[in-house]
């Protein structure tokens, strides 16, 4: 046990020798497999993570199984990406015989249809992960199948790109409230109250830095350059390390505005009397994100079955709860259960976090 998790409400109790043997085996059996065991193999990482983590003292239990995972990868192949492809020949077939609007018509209803899509994957993948996710022989759930907050999602994630990008922090923190407001744990429900204020002028920053980088650069290279004439070696030197630099710096700006998101909605979440917190602060993320680098570089890329347990210790040993569990009170959930796994959230790759 960690000495920096001491008076925590979470505690993980895992290490990376003991994980080991398990991620190994995985990466064999998904290699002889063709990859097809991926999805027991998900499952077998769970049960460790969640086993390996305590919440005021006892453990989380993992009961999802990678049939399930399976078969809801099997669903999305035969609803979404079947038609994907047979949309791809149709639009084709439409602008070679010139019906150019019909096509582009088409392809924006894709387009709407994948956002709708991903906002429905979001929520069932946590919706499917509290039902399989027990402390104290108590699951979650939601009876909400996720169609209501897939349009919500789709509206919302529409106005805050399309107002030039600047209601993107209101689009994710109000879709962070309306998710976990559908969701519960035994009988108690969730609520979040993140505000977007509090986190704009991070987001602000992300969202100035290229502007300013673009007029800086092309102010600086404009008294270099001659008209008419190509661009001196130094100049050009100049211009892919100023392409590198602000590349650097767009993903550390990022990541300072993800940090003071997820502080943000974290802490605004409660359940019933118990209150929530994350305190990762940016460099906590960097440090990470560092270590993630690192670690498959100096193993070749065989680190990489090392980052999902490297993910969930970070995310728990940051994780903190305050407040009163009403354990007399905390009955089990009535909630559907779902027959099948997160594989809509899968096929758009979004990892666990």
């Amino acid at each position: 046990m960690a000495d920096d998790q001491a008076g925590s409400a979470f505690r993980f109790n895992g290490g990376w020798r003991e994980f080991a043997p398990i991620a190994f085996t995985n990466l064999l059996l998904i290699i002889v497999t063709l990859g097809i065991y991926r999805f027991w193999a998900k499952t077998r990482e769970r049960r460790y993570l969640w086993s390996r983590t305590d919440f005021i003292g006892d453990p989380l239990e993992w009961t999802g199984t990678g049939l399930e995972l399976f078969i809801g990868f099997v669903m999305v192949v035969l609803l979404l990406f079947v038609p994907i492809f047979v949309l791809q020949f149709v639009v084709q077939g439409l602008a070679m015989r010139g019906q150019f609007g019909l096509a582009a018509l088409l392809m924006l209803l894709s387009y709407t249809a994948l956002i709708y899509l991903y906002g429905l994957a979001r929520y069932r993948a946590i919706r499917y992960r509290l039902s399989r996710t027990f402390w104290r022989g108590i699951r979650g759930g939601s009876d909400d199948k996720g169609w209501g907050y897939a349009l919500t999602a789709l509206w919302k994630t529409a106005v805050g790109a399309f107002v030039f990008g600047f209601m993107i922090p209101w689009s994710m923190t109000s879709l962070w409230n309306d998710r976990w407001g559908r969701l519960s744990f035994g009988n108690q429900r969730f609520a979040a109250r993140a505000a977007w204020r509090p986190i704009i002028g991070r987001f602000l920053l992300f969202y100035l830095l290229p502007i300013a980088g673009c007029i800086g650069g092309f102010s600086l290279l404009a008294g270099r350059l001659a008209p008419g004439t190509p661009p001196s070696p130094a100049a050009f030197g100049a211009i892919v390390i100023g392409a590198f630099a602000a590349y650097f710096a767009m993903g550390v700006v990022a990541i300072v505005y993800y940090a003071a998101f997820l502080r943000e909605a974290i802490g605004s979440l409660t359940l019933n009397r118990l209150e929530f917190a994350f305190t990762a602060r940016t460099m906590d993320w960097i440090k990470l994100i560092l270590g993630h680098i690192g670690l498959v570089i100096v193993t070749l890329g065989i680190g990489l079955v090392f980052i999902g347990y490297r993910n969930w210790s970070f995310f728990i040993r940051h994780m903190e709860a305050s407040g009163e569990v009403d354990l007399a009170g905390l009955t089990q959930s009535t909630t559907e259960e779902p027959r099948q796994g997160e594989g809509l959230l899968d096929a758009f790759d979004v990892g666990a976090f």
